[in-house]
């Protein structure tokens, strides 16, 4: 079988990134090694606390030799505009994590709102990555 077990989002600042998803959003660290080998790569991976199957990676857009200078721009401007992907959180109560996330600092672009599927919020990290956070409702 294959499962989803990492996900990724770039972001511009990791620091700045592990402490808006640790003290703002409220996961937790499951993974955060520098290799020296590779030039002081870090691997930072987050997730919620209880869920353990599945994690986040923090990853800083790279430069050369992964990419030019042209394009790790071109990728940390998207980045900026919530262009390059999506993380959807899903909670058993919208309204209340809204409020929750809301009194820690977390800025939402969409307030909860009912929708065909649940009730639906998003809000944008500190690189710009839209995370939507959503009560499903259908089965």
């Amino acid at each position: 079988m294959i499962r989803i077990a990492t996900a990724q989002l770039w972001v511009h600042d990791q620091d700045e990134a592990l402490a808006f998803y640790t003290q703002k959003v409220g996961m937790e660290v499951r993974s955060d090694v520098t290799l020296p080998e590779l030039g002081g790569f870090r691997w930072l991976t987050v997730a919620p606390p209880g869920q353990e199957d599945v994690t986040i990676v923090l990853m800083p857009v790279p430069g050369p030799p992964m990419m030019d200078e042209e394009t790790a721009g071109q990728v940390r401007a998207l980045t900026a505009k919530g262009c390059t992907g999506t993380i959807f959180l899903e909670t058993d109560d919208c309204r209340a994590s809204h409020e929750e996330l809301a009194a820690r600092g977390v800025e939402f672009v969409d307030l909860p709102e009912e929708r065909p599927y649940g009730i639906d919020s998003s809000f944008r990290d500190p690189s710009g990555n839209h995370i939507r956070l959503t009560q499903v409702t259908m089965s």
